[in-house]
Formats: C-alpha cells, sequence, structure tokens
C-alpha cells in the first residue's frame, strides 16, 4: 500500500458539512490500507478575517504578532477534521506545523521551509493513526511562530511529502484538475492529463492560481510526484510529474494570465552600463519583486526601461522608482495600473520556431495591442491592456487549437495558428 500526503483547501473544509464530506474520502483511502497524512488550511475566509481585525486594531500590526493570530485558522481546521474522523473510528491526531517539525526562516508572513523533521508523524503513522498537520506555518530557531504567506498549505504538503518520502502528494482543490486555461474566462478550456514540473511553474509563477510557485518549485527539486485532485467528485485529476518524452509533448501546455500586474516606465535616462542596476536598487532593498523588464536606446543616446510589478506593490514602487529616477536626472516617468500579462506555455516550443510570430499574428488580426514582450525557451509573456485580457487569451486559446485534445502535431498546430 501506498503513503499518500493529502492537502485540502480553504474551501474544501469551509463548513462542517464540507470537513465531514473530507472525513469521509479519508476514510475511503484508510480502508484501502493506505497511511495518510493530512495537511489542512484555515476555513474559507478565515485568515482574512483574522487579518481584519488585526490591521483594525492597528494598520500597522506587527508582523510575528499577525503570524500568532493567523496560524490559529488551521488549528481550529484540524481538530474538527480530527474530530469527525475519529467519529467515524478513523483513528486520527492533529498536530501543529511545530510539532510535526515544520522548521523555518525568520521572514514573519512569507517564511521558507528549510527543514522538516518526520519522526514525530512517523510515530503516529506506526500506530495506524491519519495524522492531521496545520498547513502554512512552522516554527524559526528563535522559537517563533512563522507563517509561509498565502498558499502555503500547499508547500506544507509537498515538503513533508518529500521528508516522508510519499509515494504521492495530492491537493484536493475546488477544481478537477490543471485545465489549458481558466475556464471562467474560455468555457472550452480543457483539463490536461498530465503536465510537466517545468510548465506547472511557469503557469503557477504567471498567474494559475491552481498551486503555489513555492510547492511546485519543491515538488520539482524533490521529484515528488504532485496531483491536482477536487474536493466535491471523483476523478484522475492532473499528474504534475517529469513523465512523458519530449516527443510527446504538446506545442503548448496551456495559457496564464495575471491581471494583477502594473508597469512603471522611465524614459531619458543616462547612458551607462550601471544605470539599470541604480535606477532598480531602491525597489530591490524594499524586497518588491520585478517582472518583465524592457531596456532600449532612445533619442541621442540615452537609455529608456520599463518594467512590471504585482498591482500590490505598485504604489511603493512608484515613489521608490521615481525619487531614484528625479535623482539620475530621467526626463520622463510614466505608471500604468490597467495592464494584464498572458503567457503561452508549453515545453514543446523549445524546438519548434514560430510560435512567437503565430501569437503576435493572432493578436494583431483581433486588433489587441502588445505593450511588452517577455520570452524564455517555454513561455512568451505579452503585456496587453486590461480591458482585452479576456479577448486575448480567447483569441489564443482558439487559434492553438487547446480546445482539441487531439492537436499535437506541432506542425499542423503551427499552421492552423
Amino acid at each position: 500500500m501506498a503513503l499518500y500526503v493529502q492537502k485540502f483547501g480553504g474551501t474544501s473544509v469551509g463548513s462542517l458539512q464540507r470537513i465531514e464530506a473530507v472525513a469521509d474520502r479519508i476514510c475511503q483511502y484508510r480502508q484501502q490500507g493506505h497511511d495518510i497524512v493530512v495537511v489542512v488550511s484555515a476555513m474559507a475566509g478565515e485568515t482574512n478575517r483574522l487579518l481584519g481585525m488585526a490591521l483594525e486594531l492597528d494598520p500597522q500590526a506587527s508582523r510575528r504578532e499577525q503570524d500568532v493570530l493567523l496560524s490559529t485558522g488551521e488549528q481550529v481546521s484540524i481538530a474538527l477534521l480530527s474530530i469527525a474522523l475519529i467519529k467515524r473510528g478513523c483513528a486520527a491526531v492533529s498536530m501543529t506545523g511545530d510539532q510535526v517539525g515544520v522548521r523555518t526562516d525568520h521572514q514573519f508572513g512569507k517564511a521558507r521551509i528549510l527543514e522538516c523533521q518526520t519522526e514525530s508523524v512517523q510515530k503516529q503513522l506506526a500506530e495506524g493513526k491519519v495524522v492531521v498537520v496545520a498547513g502554512f506555518q512552522g516554527r524559526d530557531d528563535e522559537n517563533n511562530i512563522t507563517t509561509l504567506g498565502r498558499g502555503g498549505s500547499d508547500t506544507t504538503a509537498v515538503a513533508l511529502a518529500a521528508a516522508l518520502k510519499a509515494d504521492e502528494c495530492q491537493i484536493f482543490t475546488d477544481v478537477d484538475g490543471v485545465y489549458t486555461t481558466d475556464p471562467r474566462v474560455e468555457p472550452k478550456a480543457r483539463r490536461l492529463e498530465q503536465i510537466t514540473f517545468e510548465e506547472m511553474l511557469e503557469m503557477s509563477a504567471l498567474g494559475a492560481k491552481v498551486l503555489q510557485v513555492r510547492s511546485v518549485e519543491l515538488a520539482g527539486q524533490y521529484r515528488v510526484p504532485l496531483r491536482v485532485l477536487s474536493s466535491f467528485e471523483q476523478g484522475q485529476g492532473t499528474l504534475i510529474s517529469y513523465g512523458c518524452e519530449q516527443d510527446e509533448r504538446p506545442l503548448i501546455a496551456g495559457i496564464a494570465f495575471d491581471s494583477s500586474v502594473a508597469s512603471i516606465g522611465i524614459q531619458g535616462l543616462p547612458e551607462g552600463s550601471q544605470i539599470a542596476a541604480k535606477l532598480l536598487e531602491p525597489v530591490a532593498d524594499d524586497g518588491i519583486d520585478i517582472d518583465m523588464i524592457v531596456q532600449s536606446t532612445g533619442s541621442c543616446g540615452s537609455t529608456e526601461l520599463t518594467f512590471t510589478v504585482q498591482r500590490s506593490d505598485y504604489a511603493r514602487a512608484v515613489m521608490l522608482t521615481q525619487a531614484r529616477a528625479e535623482s539620475l536626472e530621467a526626463q520622463s516617468f510614466m505608471s500604468n495600473d490597467s495592464i494584464a500579462c498572458v503567457s503561452l506555455v508549453g515545453l514543446g516550443m523549445k524546438h519548434h520556431p514560430g510560435v512567437a510570430k503565430s501569437m503576435f499574428e493572432l493578436l494583431g488580426d483581433a486588433g489587441i495591442n502588445m505593450q511588452l514582450i517577455s520570452t524564455s525557451e517555454i513561455k512568451i509573456s505579452v503585456v496587453v491592456d486590461e480591458s482585452e485580457l479576456q479577448d486575448a487569451v480567447r483569441v489564443l486559446h482558439s487559434g492553438f487549437c487547446l480546445d482539441q485534445k487531439d492537436m499535437d502535431d506541432p506542425e499542423q498546430l503551427l499552421n492552423s495558428a
């Protein structure tokens, strides 16, 4: 029999009725003889409720105390689920992140897991119990409670699966797998039976909300088979692994998009090999992540630079960049928080030129203007006006025939696009 680490998100345990349903599902696995470790999130909406109370008391509330507060949400979930399992005659024990040995660094609110000490979990498994673990949390070496940031329960699950050498890490959520794009935007989106870690990592980083980026990184690093399943219906879901051979991969795995981005542009910067570093230094020092960067030479040899950030960092990034641009005597400063990023992702495009050309033609024929472009071996991203996001996704999904499961010949696909 197998050892499975199963993660259930906030929607899956959002009410007592749903907790009962999750307990029924776990019992089915136990009846088949499998060992089960369950990682649980806070009930849907609970983290926001707790954070809202903290910020109402003090908008600048201590991050340490916020972590102490937010960690209680998962403790409610693990206790309730364990009670439901025990009621069904299924031996279970709830454990916090600290109790199972999740050790992190010191970054309150966005800590990274350094180690999972699994002795306590293995002891409980040997006694025939389902171990129900609080996701999203751990403890640093100064005995502080820390949290891992939004989606951190996925990371907890993958880290435990890696440490325990689990046969599979199963992420149960409110969707039944990974789709070619968000079905809410494109109803013809198709569930993928399999996707590689590389592709899933790009999809997650570029806006797909199914899995947290860090969890996919860990799964790929430690080669933990990862499967996305529905909490509410039976099915095989989507397997994320090293799986298929290169020549079996479709040209495009899917389309990711992010409507929470903003851009900042500076024109008339002085020439110099270090000008970009000087301009972006205060943004980097403030811990703000930068995605796309486009640098070019403007009129009279001056430098122009445009970059994107998450919209949540937009106001601060504008303040920091504008101050630095003024000190560098830039000629003009522009910013835009009404944009979105759309990306094609697929290992198949590594060895098939022409994807970018087809993408640009499809968008151009639809009258969609591309403001920025960024590429890598397995993705092409473009920035468009936010009002054109849905049209761009639908045009590309149709143009690259992603609704057709059998359309996997790259040359035919490029010709049709």
